[in-house]
């Protein structure tokens, strides 16, 4: 399983690339087998500012719904359009294509994540 080193990682399975005051923020790849065939991707807090552990959305697979939660701060300013159509990219490509949302960052961004070492040991990889 595959976890880069240059991201960050919450509990709850979300991966964060902080990038200046921008997060591009998705599902790893272990979220993503445990879930199996994501068939929809539902975000309706695009322009809205949320606090941390707050649910920005929600992931369909096809034999569950699973929320999805803000691991940092801030206002969600864009979601990954081709998720609407393609769906499955979140499988396919997690941590590239599969992006979920971008945040504007308030507040400090890294509090509480964890490195890709401690994902790993969390997940038993």
């Amino acid at each position: 399983m595959d976890f880069p080193q240059d991201l960050k990682y919450t509990k709850d399975h979300e991966w964060v690339k902080i990038d200046g005051d921008v997060a591009t923020i998705g599902i790893t790849e272990f979220a993503a087998g445990e879930l199996g065939d994501i068939v929809y991707v539902e975000v309706e807090t695009t322009g809205e500012t949320l606090d941390t552990n707050e649910v920005f959305g929600s992931v369909e697979a096809v034999k569950t719904v699973s929320d999805l939660f803000m691991p940092v701060a801030g206002e969600i300013v864009e979601m990954n359009p081709e998720l609407e159509d393609a769906p499955e990219l979140v499988n396919e490509s997690p941590y590239e294509k599969g992006w979920m949302i971008k945040v504007k960052l308030s507040g400090d961004a890294t509090e509480g994540l964890l490195s890709a070492e401690e994902y790993a040991e969390l997940v038993g990889a």
